[in-house]
């Protein structure tokens, strides 16, 4: 399994590296210190498994980064790493197609539970649940973060299983997480465009959310929430984990778990 991660903070790049690194057996991790040093890198090799990215870097925008990586290599999987947790960038990064975002001031079981879920296929944004006593916890932020998150109601989201999508709506909503267009859905499902608006606007319904991001952030948070499962045998994630994405003869998934 090999890393990309683009920090300019030597500090913190030595202590990410020890946590990817315990992701697995032959993980190897690159560093790149600038944008313009993880382009370079990405162009000589772009056989990478993850990247992480720290949105503040001294000669590039993050998010510009981060919406260049994912149109130019859209298989790699990029989780944002930063020191910042407003709401306002958790939902700019999962908009631009970030499979997770972990604020830098995170635990490193919170790190390393985060890479767990994403490499498994699954999407990581904060945890978005309030506190065994019912107050906040965390930054103001993050506060702001589960507010919202109770306001739209994803605390009380029912299981991936109850939401009573068809087969053919669980394969449309695993790539709307990749964060495909309506236009490549169809293509490679073989459905008109107008067919796949359907089927999200019925996603979106059963989710009980009104766009995208949310849905996304939506199934984040059901997962999250999911009894804690061993590894399967031979890797690391959810023991329904599938090699890709859509439907297995055990069941339909949804990015990458199995919808039980």
């Amino acid at each position: 399994m090999k890393v990309l991660l683009i920090d300019d903070h030597p500090l913190i790049v030595a202590a990410l590296q020890s946590v990817i690194k315990g992701l697995g057996e032959n993980v190897t991790v690159d560093a790149a210190d600038s944008g313009r040093a993880a382009r370079d890198t990405l162009r000589a090799d772009a056989n990478y498994d993850l990247v992480l990215l720290d949105l503040h870097l001294g000669d590039a925008d993050g998010f510009d980064l981060l919406g260049e990586f994912r149109s130019r290599y859209p298989a790699i999987p990029v989780v944002v790493i930063s020191a910042s947790d407003r709401t306002s960038d958790v939902i700019r990064a999962i908009d631009l197609g970030a499979m997770g975002f972990v604020p830098k001031r995170a635990s490193n079981e919170t790190l390393f539970e985060a890479l767990q879920q994403v490499m498994s296929g699954g999407v990581y944004v904060p945890p978005m649940t309030m506190s065994g006593d019912g107050s906040a916890t965390g930054s103001v932020q993050l506060q702001q973060v589960r507010q919202e998150a109770q306001d739209f109601g994803y605390q009380t989201m029912p299981s991936l299983s109850e939401l009573g999508l068809t087969p053919r709506q669980t394969d449309v909503l695993n790539l709307l997480l990749k964060g495909q267009p309506n236009k490549l859905i169809a293509r490679e499902l073989g459905l008109s465009v107008e067919t796949v608006k359907d089927h999200v606007a019925a996603v979106l319904r059963a989710l009980g959310v009104n766009s995208r991001t949310q849905a996304v952030i939506a199934v984040s948070q059901i997962l999250q929430k999911q009894p804690a499962q061993a590894p399967a045998p031979g890797g690391i994630g959810h023991p329904y984990r599938t090699a890709a994405y859509g439907t297995t003869p055990a069941g339909p998934s949804v990015a990458g778990w199995r919808v039980r």
